[in-house]
């Protein structure tokens, strides 16, 4: 079967292994000659993007075939509506930014205490992966969206009818627990529909939709705020979830390559509910860090979505005493500059990515999937840190008017939309097999990082003063290129080490269970003479 020529290559006695492995279990051969714009699931004698076989081994190739299922165009219009539903969760999370005093005001509370439900929803937006992650890989891409975002838009029309304070928090929690399902689900579907080496591209444009979202969404909450409810806000997401709804109906079809459900059939029931429960529990999630290569990447989204968290959350109660605005709209202004730098960034940072992939390809002659990583260590590591410096600064020391910090701001979007794609793309490059899994966890620890940035920016800098607070993120942005750049370096060989360990306790589980065997079968002959 053709093979991408860009895929990492598999040590030969492994593939033996691994498809006698699949052999056994009657993974049949992908028929090739299906119509390619079918896109019910097909078994492959080599493992697809989400098997469900444990495998022993973090790289098996996938046929190339299967990235010919669908049209370039009907692949764009897929893009498209998983960009548009990954800007609704981001975009919940910041819009409600430029209305917190008349949230606040509203439940007679505090900013304080309304800043907390963001930090909530960030912490259940990084909670949710762990679940919709692998439920997506046992039912399929398609049910879990519709499923998901008919609960968003049940839950963001609860938010807007809260009567009171405890009722607020739990819709906005609700909301960030079912919106985050959009971010796993539509980068599974980009790894599902595109070749590694063209996955990067397609996902800056997905990812325009999640960082996008977040830097207009106070400019939006400010104009509603200035001249209606902060409700009104809601009642908006919750026409959007709609619209989202009815797309992913109609224009989304199912992409994964296996549902692992299809195994379960003719299974007994006791037996189909423990395989179930392994299959959708949460710790598969979890237990992929034992790979320190993921840590490290995750590390570095962490950093990244901190920096954008931390910048974003405080613009009301900054810049508006330093440069002397007196309404939400005019604040929300300058949510336009790092959102203007994600439109950007859009336009080259995916492309950026694959560019510099398949550059590295041809030098080293095979694919390595670390080598992806080296596009965003510029960006991460140098403009990014710099950036954050001169905006805390230049805030904190009253230079540079109002210039300053929006050109910053706007360089620091150009540089996420050049980083975001590379990691991103990564996580479903690095395990195919487990890729919806592998790209729910990064989203899991970032979110985590993310309500973390949230709940302590306001007290931090209230207290230690937004200059300091900006070089400690410069820091951790610089903390974090480190360790991306030790992924890119030693990457390969941590997989190959656990990879190794793996094989050899499944060896030796082997031989346990042929010496059990053994005992047993002894046992009974006894019995019988």
């Amino acid at each position: 079967m053709s093979q991408s020529r860009h895929e990492e290559p598999v040590i030969e006695s492994e593939k033996k292994t691994e498809i006698d492995q699949q052999d056994a279990e009657t993974i049949h051969s992908v028929n090739t000659e299906r119509d390619p714009t079918d896109l019910t699931h097909i078994r492959s004698h080599v493992s697809t993007h989400d098997v469900p076989i444990e495998h022993y081994s973090s790289y098996i190739p996938v046929p190339d075939e299967v990235y010919d299922r669908l049209p370039p165009s009907r692949k764009v219009v897929i893009v498209t509506l998983l960009s548009f539903c990954s800007f609704l969760a981001p975009i919940s999370s910041t819009t409600i930014l430029a209305a917190v005093p008349e949230v606040a005001a509203t439940y007679s509370s505090t900013g304080t205490i309304i800043n907390l439900s963001n930090a909530l929803y960030m912490l259940f937006m990084g909670v949710s992966p762990c679940v919709y992650g692998p439920l997506s890989q046992v039912y399929g891409r398609r049910i879990t969206c519709l499923i998901t975002a008919i609960l968003f838009m049940g839950c963001s029309l609860g938010t807007a009818l809260s009567p009171n304070l405890v009722s607020y928090f739990i819709f906005r929690i609700l909301t960030a627990f079912e919106g985050t399902a959009f971010l796993t689900i539509g980068a599974s579907c980009i790894g599902d529909i595109y070749r590694p080496s063209e996955r990067a591209t397609a996902m800056g444009w997905f990812l325009s939709g999640t960082l996008i979202g977040p830097a207009f969404g106070p400019f939006i909450g400010g104009i509603i705020v200035t001249f209606k409810s902060w409700r009104v806000i809601f009642y908006l997401q919750t026409a959007l979830a709609g619209v989202a709804t009815i797309g992913a109906y109609f224009l989304l079809p199912e992409t994964a390559h296996h549902m692992k459900i299809d195994d379960l059939v003719g299974l007994p029931l006791r037996a189909k509910a423990r395989v179930l429960w392994g299959m959708l529990n949460p710790w598969r999630v979890i237990r992929l860090y034992k790979y320190p290569n993921l840590i490290m990447v995750a590390l570095a989204s962490s950093s990244l979505v901190w920096n954008m968290y931390s910048l974003l959350t405080p613009i009301r109660y900054i810049l508006n005493p330093r440069f002397n605005l007196t309404t939400p709209i005019q604040s929300g202004l300058f949510y336009l500059a790092p959102g203007c730098g994600y439109i950007l960034g859009t336009f080259g940072g995916g492309k950026y990515a694959d560019y510099i992939t398949i550059k590295w390809t041809k030098k080293r002659g095979v694919r390595v999937s670390e080598d992806r990583l080296r596009s965003a260590l510029p960006f991460m590591g140098i403009a990014m840190p710099i950036c954050m410096l001169l905006y805390g600064w230049s805030v904190e020391k009253r230079f540079g008017g109002i210039a300053l910090p929006v050109i910053m701001m706007f360089v620091q979007g150009v540089a996420q939309l050049f980083c975001f794609p590379s990691l991103n793309t990564y996580c479903l490059d690095v395990m195919q097999q487990n890729g919806a899994e592998v790209i729910a966890g990064n989203y899991m620890i970032r979110y985590l990082f993310a309500a973390l940035g949230s709940a302590t920016v306001l007290p931090a800098v209230e207290k230690i003063g937004v200059g300091w607070f900006s070089t400690i993120s410069a820091l951790f942005l610089v903390v974090s290129s480190l360790a991306t750049w030790a992924a890119v370096l030693w990457g390969r060989g941590w997989r190959e080490k656990i990879d190794q360990k793996r094989r050899a306790n499944r060896g030796k589980m082997a031989e346990m269970e042929h010496e059990l065997k053994v005992v047993m079968d002894n046992g009974k002959e006894k019995e019988m003479v």
